[in-house]
């Protein structure tokens, strides 16, 4: 069974029904037997830049979005906070950070175009 974590632009790609979210990531998130969680900090990401008119989510409810996909909310713990800290600072986006101190915690394959993913000893599938 596939465990994905998807990262912020993945989700919303996902959302929107966008062609950037390549046929092997969209076979992967679609999967039926796959466990796809989304990050409070997703959410957190997306409203900040939602709040400053970055990004435009019109009438998106994304906590609800997360259940009507089918995926889990992945909460953050103290215990993440740590691991997000404690990370070499090969990325210095404290979001992209909580993601992969969860994907290393939690074992999960993070769905991403973000390269400097790949300095993290990390799987990853990318976008």
């Amino acid at each position: 069974m596939k465990r994905l974590l998807l990262d912020t632009h993945a989700f919303l790609w996902w959302l929107s029904d966008n062609r950037r979210l390549k046929h092997d990531a969209r076979a992967a998130i679609a999967e039926k037997s796959a466990l796809v969680h989304v990050s409070a900090a997703t959410i957190w990401e997306i409203a900040i830049k939602a709040r400053l008119g970055k990004i435009n989510l019109g009438t998106k409810h994304l906590d609800r979005e997360i259940e009507a996909n089918q995926f889990s909310e992945l909460r953050i713990s103290a215990r993440d906070a740590m691991a997000a800290v404690n990370l070499p600072m090969h990325h210095d986006d404290p979001f992209d950070r909580m993601l992969i101190a969860q994907a290393q915690l939690e074992g999960l394959t993070i769905v991403t175009h973000d390269k400097a993913f790949a300095a993290y000893k990390i799987p990853i599938l990318w976008t």
